[in-house]
């Protein structure tokens, strides 16, 4: 990110140097809005996790002063708004006091080892201003700071943004931090710095990222960003992802059982592929982000869902699974799916609009069987929608097609995001004939065919009445068609 050469209206220390009180202090300061009544507010969520967050709850004290120290009337407007009405460009203050108690990937904690915190958690911002450049100066008691922020060059733990979706697209970390080996894709450098990362083996480890990055990049046919770093948080659950980086819970430490590996490795690969696949690849709603309510659109399957389809194809295509192992990961999905009473119920769009309600993983509204996951359902429906593109179009054209596409044209060229009809004319141009009965299967909740789309591919998939596991394997005959569309899907071709 290239350092704004405007002048930072929002001035931002954030001080984690009390740790054993579980908070951090920020201190907003400026040289004046050209404005003289500004509305301070709290983001109520964060792009990543579509929870509302209310983040303002965890603000315990909020004072405003001028430059002579004199206080200045904050009115509580909202429960997440304060309103200061002062000349223009008058110079003031803001500090609050926030606790982080919660370790979780979408919250703050703050503890006597180390701090993790969302920025959404942490800097108030003016509505007007969004596009404001800003300043962020981080008092620590330890060695380390980890943020996809830009460095000031030459200031210790001093960072800019050019504006505040970049600032909240930006988590901090700060601790006694390990750094495993990097490597080079495509020319630009990729990292992974974590807290309490354990032991295993670190240049397996980045050597498999490496191979998988590298199928990434060849997909969709470019590197966007000038570096890339996982910041591992420690152990935990969840992973956020952002434009230059991804914030993930995680431990190596057992590594070295395959399961964990696979697991491990689909997680990894989930969370970089976002950079792509929703951080730009984006639906037309996502953007701009309005922080202070809800962002609905009926695409969280494509931005999830295929991201979940996709960690297990590049983890595959990078030579780090096996054939039984990636249809392992899609017979858990069908098994999923088909178990849930849900699917018959909300259909994928459906599920993608509700999640604020629902939950993402869609159990916790007030009826859990009449709801579904678009991280189980999703990948199915990509999954047909790639092999009914392959049959159509004698292997020719593929997903990975529709994918690259929609970055180069809507994000590169356009620099927006698709509407739901436009992600249908992609595909079904590429497919070079209609997709209506595919489509079916995101706006309703018809069955899902997998003989007929399986069979493209020369697989079928058997259920077992007892456990009622779902299992996906090759026919013991198949076309020379069939296997061609099997290999190119595995990226064995």
């Amino acid at each position: 990110m290239a350092q704004s050469s405007k002048k930072a209206l929002f001035n931002y220390t954030i001080d984690f140097t009390k740790p054993q009180n579980q908070n951090f202090t920020v201190q907003l300061s400026s040289a004046g809005f050209p404005k003289d009544t500004l509305d301070f507010t709290m983001p109520q969520w964060m792009p990543g996790y579509y929870q509302i967050m209310s983040y303002a709850k965890q603000i315990n004290s909020i004072e405003a002063k001028d430059a002579k120290g004199k206080a200045l009337t904050l009115t509580k407007k909202a429960d997440n708004v304060w309103q200061l009405v002062l000349p223009k460009n008058t110079p003031f203050t803001i500090n609050y006091t926030v606790t982080a108690k919660r370790n979780f990937v979408a919250a703050a904690v703050v503890d006597t080892t180390h701090a993790y915190v969302v920025t959404t958690a942490a800097f108030l911002y003016v509505p007007e201003f969004l596009q404001s450049p800003v300043h962020v100066k981080i008092k620590t008691p330890w060695k380390d700071v980890a943020t996809g922020l830009t460095p000031v060059s030459g200031k210790k733990h001093e960072y800019t943004a050019p504006d505040f979706d970049i600032l909240y697209d930006c988590p901090i970390l700060s601790g006694n931090l390990e750094e495993l080996p990097s490597f080079v894709v495509g020319g630009k450098k990729h990292r992974f710095v974590g807290y309490k990362m354990g032991e295993f083996d670190k240049v397996r480890l980045m050597n498999q990222l490496q191979k998988i990055i590298e199928q990434a990049a060849t997909l969709i046919g470019d590197i966007p960003y000038d570096e890339y770093t996982f910041i591992g948080i420690g152990p935990g659950n969840g992973g956020i992802e952002h434009l230059n980086n991804t914030t993930v819970s995680f431990t190596g430490e057992k590594l070295s059982n395959r399961d964990v590996e696979i697991r491990i490795l689909n997680f990894l690969t989930h969370e970089y592929f976002h950079h792509y696949n929703v951080k730009r690849i984006r639906p037309f709603e996502l953007e701009p982000f309005d922080y202070s309510q809800m962002n609905h659109t009926n695409q969280l399957w494509i931005s999830e869902g295929l991201t979940v389809y996709y960690e297990y194809l590049l983890v595959k295509r990078a030579g780090l699974i096996s054939e039984k192992e990636v249809l392992n990961n899609l017979s858990n999905n069908i098994t999923n799916i088909q178990n849930n009473p849900g699917r018959l119920h909300q259909s994928l769009a459906q599920a993608s609009y509700d999640t604020w309600k629902d939950g993402p993983f869609g159990t916790s509204g007030k009826d859990a069987s009449k709801s579904i996951s678009y991280y189980e359902k999703g990948p199915l429906v990509g999954w047909i929608v790639d092999l009914a593109i392959r049959n159509a179009t004698d292997n020719q054209k593929s997903l990975d097609n529709v994918m690259s596409y929609l970055y180069h044209y809507y994000y590169k060229k356009l620099k927006r995001g698709f509407t739901d009809a436009e992600f249908r004319q992609a595909c079904e141009t590429i497919a070079g004939q209609s997709l209506s009965a595919e489509f079916d299967y995101i706006y309703s909740t018809k069955e899902l065919d997998y003989a007929t789309y399986l069979g493209y591919a020369g697989l079928e998939v058997k259920v077992d009445d007892t456990t009622h596991k779902w299992t996906v394997s090759r026919k013991a005959t198949y076309t020379h068609k069939q296997e061609a569309i099997l290999k190119s899907w595995l990226g064995e071709k």
